[in-house]
């Protein structure tokens, strides 16, 4: 992909008349946006109704961006930024720009898996040797850095990539890379509705090494990695690229839409890739997979199978006695899709309600169906809240209160781009909507949001 020279400039003549690679850009965005129309009708859904109709531009939009690193160029970046610095004298010391250790740590990136297609998390750590009596400005470690993230990468080519692209860039005696990378795991729809635990996510910790650090030598990082405290390379996790992402814990794929698989193939190749390299080659089906989770007919009968449970007439008959007191069921996980970005969120729900016969063991059971039941579809999280406000107020009796907090992997992978960040939204019905102290109380019981993610 010319890591270090590849990129295409895009170019507007004053009387607004477009040149060939911006006709080429907006030529590669529609075919993504007719791509993501294909997969959205293999959901079953409608794209012209509401909270559809701007999706194929949104989804396409966010690739765009989320891959703009195969239209840019390092030598770009670096040139112009390496600056004259003094060192010390040979056999003084190490300092400055001759010998002296520079790290820029916490860097927060995000790339698309090249295995799924979903957007993973990393944590960067960047170091260099100066040599030559020369540095480079700071920023510019973070943005050769984002050019290889913002591709379909997997952990291990994404360190190697920074590692020799500032090597070239910059020729300083080393270079080292430490990545932290979270990637989402995949829910198992069957265990999920069984109550089974699920893996939120899978990490791996990977390193690179160029120039005096290319032997591993622990006498050559070890400044770095005191710097870095916290983070041991011995427990780096030694994975090849395949095996990482969870997606691959699935040996069977299953039968698929073939005309979803061939609309993802088309919008990997509208980002630049090649969709027949071979670690891309399975790609598609993967994806597919993963989508057709959130069809709304998945976990449809699980609902209706737990319905009889309860008795909706005698539960709202009997929420106005004095006698009655506050229940809670905290933590029900869930998945969901983003029906704008078409991209996961994830998190728990807490269910806040009024009873006089304490607490049936089967209620957890039915709420959780009922959570899983709303959650696997394409969903905004407001949404999600009200429906399951609404579903449990006819189980359980109308005096309900329901916070979800969720972690969006939209927010992490376009427009603000931030990392760890959580949103809580709150349904509020019967009693709960004007007793404040009623609100408060149950609303103290919930624990951390570190429970989220």
């Amino acid at each position: 992909m010319g890591a270090l020279d590849g990129g295409r400039y895009n170019v507007k003549l004053k009387n607004g008349v477009k040149l060939g690679s911006e006709i080429e850009r907006e030529e590669q965005t529609l075919a993504i946006e007719d791509a993501v129309k294909v997969l959205l009708q293999g959901l079953g859904e409608d794209v012209n109704r509401e909270g559809l109709r701007k999706t194929p531009h949104r989804v396409a939009k966010a690739l765009r961006e989320g891959t703009r690193g195969y239209k840019q160029k390092v030598k770009d970046i670096v040139q112009g930024a390496l600056f004259p610095e003094a060192g010390l004298e040979s056999g003084v010391g190490h300092a400055g720009g001759e010998g002296g250790p520079v790290m820029v740590r916490d860097l927060d990136l995000f790339s698309y898996c090249e295995s799924c297609l979903l957007p993973f998390q990393v944590k960067c750590h960047l170091g260099y040797v100066p040599s030559g009596r020369r540095v480079v400005g700071l920023s510019k470690l973070y943005r050769v850095a984002d050019v290889f993230a913002k591709r379909l990468q997997a952990p291990q080519r994404l360190a190697d990539e920074v590692c020799l692209a500032l090597q070239h860039g910059i020729k300083p005696k080393g270079v080292v890379v430490i990545l932290q990378c979270s990637h989402i795991h995949f829910p198992n729809i069957d265990s999920a509705l069984h109550g089974s635990d699920q893996q939120r996510s899978v990490q791996v910790l990977v390193t690179s090494g160029s120039g005096i650090f290319d032997s591993g030598k622990p006498d050559e990082w070890g400044d770095f990695l005191c710097l870095l405290r916290n983070i041991d390379i011995k427990h780096c996790n030694g994975l090849n690229d395949k095996c990482w992402c969870p997606s691959h814990s699935s040996t069977k794929v299953g039968p698929t839409n073939s005309g979803m698989v061939t609309a993802v193939a088309s919008i990997i190749d509208s980002l630049g890739e090649d969709p027949l390299r071979n670690e891309l080659l399975g790609t598609p089906a993967r994806f597919v997979k993963w989508l057709t989770n959130f069809k709304s007919s998945n976990v449809e009968m699980k609902l209706n199978g737990f319905a009889h449970t309860v008795d909706p007439v005698k539960c709202n008959g009997s929420v106005s006695h004095p006698e009655h007191r506050i229940y809670t069921e905290l933590n029900l996980p869930f998945w969901s899709q983003c029906e704008h970005h078409l991209l996961p969120f994830h998190g728990v729900v807490h269910i806040g309600y009024y009873s006089n016969k304490g607490v049936d063991p089967m209620e957890k059971t039915l709420l959780q169906s009922v959570v899983h039941f709303h959650g696997f579809k394409l969903q905004v999280q407001e949404r999600l809240t009200r429906q399951i406000a609404e579903t449990v107020s006819l189980l359980l009796g109308r005096d309900i209160m329901v916070v979800v907090e969720a972690i969006h992997t939209c927010m992490m992978s376009r427009g603000i781009e931030k990392c760890g960040s959580n949103t809580a939204t709150i349904a509020v019905l019967g009693r709960f909507l004007t007793d404040p102290a009623a609100r408060a109380n149950f609303l103290q019981s919930i624990p951390d949001s570190s429970t989220v993610g």
